[in-house]
């Protein structure tokens, strides 16, 4: 019987899922949206962006690479794979997909507190555990929910990803090593790795040094004068040039990069036939999820971003599919976790990109520079990729954002403080979910917040607030009007607040005024419920009026209209708004046997009679 009953619930389960997912179904393909009418000058503007993009998605692949301390070539497959798989599913058709500051900076973090797991073994794992997760995401409709994360949790932490990025590429610049020498161990946190910088400033050398500030001026000074230009990449090439002519005839010693080949780039299959599979799976199963929301939430905002300047309209789980099948695609050719980059994204979009091509186009190119420039990556100095990456990094520190968050609201405020704290202190994959559930519980508190006030009817006929210092005109009878949301969260709050009111000796008749409550659940129902039955046992009684049809539903199915009394609770009327609370004024006076007051009511010509209950 057990066994059968088990079964019928698989069964209804199953069922429901593939009910969901039929009723939710996304577009197999919808690159092929983008080619109805589509011309040789539509052409030329996608080959034109995507070249602009993939001179940026070169460069950035190998710098977001050496964030996440892998070998270079890890980037640019990743920018390349995932710029060319990704246009094919995504919704958005100027999103480029490829590796990401925040994405990669979480990486290091977590490998640094576990320095025990090898990143390139577990990486093709990892990469496939992501794609994983955001296509079932896809299909579940969870992208939906991304627009309930604050902007805050966002804001403070990509603030200290960048901070903790600059302090983590000093060392490159200062030409040393954190973990030698009488440094403290492993540099894993914020507070351990500029610890460590500091005690190995003694040691620094002048050559990565100068080179340093040579690249700082010329990419300053660059971006000064040739705003349009892909500064980083001209920046890397000519310091390139330079450290080549500064080592063979000024005896510069600098630390480079290994150079790779074609070889290197062959298919990488995640390892699922080991015994130890299921152990790397648990191992990795939070940073795998950690990293599959971050790039969830960076790829929904990009495209949102976007949509509202091209006047498309945005799908993110049509887009959270796109990015779930790119890094699939890269955990199978030996690339990292990509994520919708704001940088190249916003590039295709101002250079003119009027299809997903530009992206395919722009992964091509970088696929190609790969095979033919991979050789040639011993001579890129790490001091100038490092600061580089510094550069790029400050310029995620967005002030502008900083300040609005701050002084908006205090929960805004809080929410960045903690957030940025965290993932100074923190793993980032831990701080981000701190963040996030700092964000939640502060939202539930303000919306647990009912606002109760005691009305009146004015001689004009419209119910106001009732002025503090008169009395009501019938002391017997309180009118409390609830403004707000009242789910679980607020019910405790609604029901002490209820029972301050009816602390009056004179109170018999209680009409709360449900007009503007909003989500009523199980347990608004049993506080009111149970602000009926104290009500009873005092000899009181509760009426309820302005019920809405979807509150009207809840008290009725959950038994609640039964044990108030059908006579007790009035409808809404969109019309005439005040009605239903001038028929429990009467009906209070009915249950007091007193004389029926003459009360005005405001009509208002303008809404439709809807006096049904549905």
């Amino acid at each position: 019987m057990k066994l059968r009953r088990t079964r019928l619930i698989a069964r209804n389960a199953l069922h429901a899922l593939r009910s969901f997912v039929r009723d939710n179904e996304l577009d197999p393909l919808p690159i092929r949206r983008d080619f109805k009418g589509y011309s040789l000058a539509g052409f030329q503007a996608d080959a034109r962006s995507g070249f602009n993009v993939a001179l940026l998605t070169f460069s950035q692949g190998m710098a977001y690479a050496v964030i996440a301390e892998l070998p270079i070539y890890y980037g640019i497959v990743t920018g390349a794979l995932a710029a060319m798989v990704a246009p094919f599913f995504s919704g958005s058709r100027h999103t480029v997909i490829g590796p990401t500051n925040a994405t990669a900076f979480m990486l290091f973090s977590y490998f640094a507190v576990y320095p025990h797991l090898y990143m390139l073994a577990l990486m093709p794992l990892l990469v496939f555990m992501i794609g994983v997760m955001l296509v079932i995401g896809a299909y579940l409709r969870v992208a939906d929910l991304i627009q309930f994360i604050s902007r805050s949790v966002v804001v403070g932490y990509i603030s200290a990803a960048a901070v903790l990025i600059i302090v983590n590429q000093l060392r490159h610049v200062m030409g040393v090593d954190l973990n030698s020498g009488g440094d403290s161990g492993s540099a894993r946190t914020f507070i351990t790795i500029l610890g460590a910088t500091v005690e190995a400033a003694p040691r620094t050398h002048w050559q990565p040094l100068a080179l340093g500030a040579m690249t700082f001026v010329l990419w300053y000074g660059l971006g000064r004068m040739f705003k349009k230009l892909p500064v980083f990449a001209i920046t890397l090439l000519l310091m390139t040039v330079a450290s080549v002519l500064l080592t063979r005839y000024a005896g510069f010693e600098l630390e480079t990069f290994a150079g790779f080949n074609i070889s290197d780039l062959k298919p990488s299959i995640p390892r699922f036939s080991q015994a130890g599979m299921f152990s790397d799976v648990s191992r990795l199963f939070s940073i795998a999820f950690a990293v599959a929301f971050l790039a969830a939430l960076e790829n929904s905002m990009m495209s949102k971003t976007l949509a509202s300047r091209n006047g498309d309209r945005p799908d993110m789980n049509q887009d959270m599919l796109g990015l779930g099948i790119a890094n699939l695609a890269c955990s199978m050719m030996g690339g990292m976790p990509a994520s919708g980059s704001p940088t190249r994204s916003l590039l295709n979009f101002t250079s003119g990109a009027v299809s997903r091509l530009s992206s395919i186009i722009s992964g091509v190119l970088v696929a190609v520079a790969a095979v033919l420039l991979g050789g040639y990556m011993d001579y890129v100095p790490k001091a100038v990729m490092a600061v580089l990456v510094i550069c790029v990094a400050g310029a995620l520190i967005n002030r502008r954002h900083i300040r609005v968050a701050l002084r908006s609201t205090r929960s805004d405020a809080v929410v960045l403080v903690v957030t940025f704290v965290s993932a100074l202190l923190a793993p980032l994959n831990v701080a981000i979910f701190v963040g996030v559930g700092v964000s939640i519980v502060l939202y539930l508190r303000k919306a647990s917040r009912p606002h109760l006030s005691e009305y009146e009817f004015m001689e004009d006929g419209q119910l106001a607030e009732a002025g503090e210092q008169r009395g009501r005109p019938t002391p017997a009878i309180a009118i409390v009007h609830v403004e707000g949301e009242l789910f679980f969260g607020a019910a405790e709050l609604f029901r002490s607040q209820i029972q301050k009111t009816c602390m009056d000796p004179n109170l018999r008749i209680v009409i709360l005024r449900l007009k503007n409550a909003r989500h009523l659940d199980a347990t608004s129902v049993m506080a009111l419920e149970e602000l009926m039955f104290f009500l009873r046992s005092t000899g009181r009684d509760l009426i309820i009026s302005g019920a809405n049809k979807e509150v009207y539903r809840v008290l009725r199915d959950s038994g609640l209209v039964d044990e108030l009394g059908r006579s007790n609770i009035f409808i809404n009327s969109p019309r005439r708004p005040n009605l239903s609370t001038r028929n429990a004024l009467l009906r209070a006076q009915e249950l007091l046997g007193t004389k029926e007051a003459d009360v005005k009511i405001f009509f208002d010509p303008s809404k439709k009679t809807d006096d049904g209950v549905g």
